[in-house]
């Protein structure tokens, strides 16, 4: 096929559940810090090695990169999530169509979910870092961060080739 039919996909109820759960939390982090920021230390985690230890500082003020992050993660990819006919496909065919699509469809929410979800895990590790009460992210955070990312595109590429 040399153009992909466009289609009009609804939104599952699952990704629609994973979308509020994710605003949800992702808010909360927000209010979080606004909340806590004025009784920040001028120094807060800025970076974390692989082992999930501080290995850089930074002003308070660059907290607010990962909501800034977050948001314009979010949005294209909310956007993007409604054309799935622009998404490259390894055997789309007459008969899968829209089964590809849906396929798509939830891999690119599961992503914005799961990255945005990532960003306010880091924000609240990092004002709870700031403020003394944990020493970093974790050594067993990179690993499963990777495992659930990765996991995640490895499940919907093999659901895509089995359709």
């Amino acid at each position: 096929m040399k153009k992909q039919p466009i289609m009009k996909i609804p939104q599952s109820s699952f990704a629609k559940f994973l979308d509020g759960l994710t605003v949800l939390i992702f808010i909360s982090v927000v209010i979080y810090l606004i909340t806590q920021y004025s009784t920040l230390p001028d120094r807060v985690p800025g970076h974390y090695d692989g082992e999930g230890n501080v290995d850089r500082w930074g002003s308070k003020m660059e907290l607010w990169i990962l909501p800034i992050v977050g948001a314009v993660l979010w949005i294209p990819m909310t956007i993007l999530e409604r054309y799935p006919h622009m998404f490259n496909y390894l055997n789309l065919k007459e008969d899968n169509i829209e089964a590809q699509y849906r396929n798509g469809q939830l891999m690119v929410n599961v992503l914005k979910n799961q990255s945005v979800l990532l960003l306010s895990y880091l924000l609240y590790q990092s004002i709870q870092v700031a403020n003394g009460a944990a020493e970093g992210l974790g050594v067993l955070f990179m690993p499963i961060f990777l495992a659930v990312i990765f996991g995640s595109l490895i499940i919907f590429m093999i659901r895509m080739l089995r359709l």
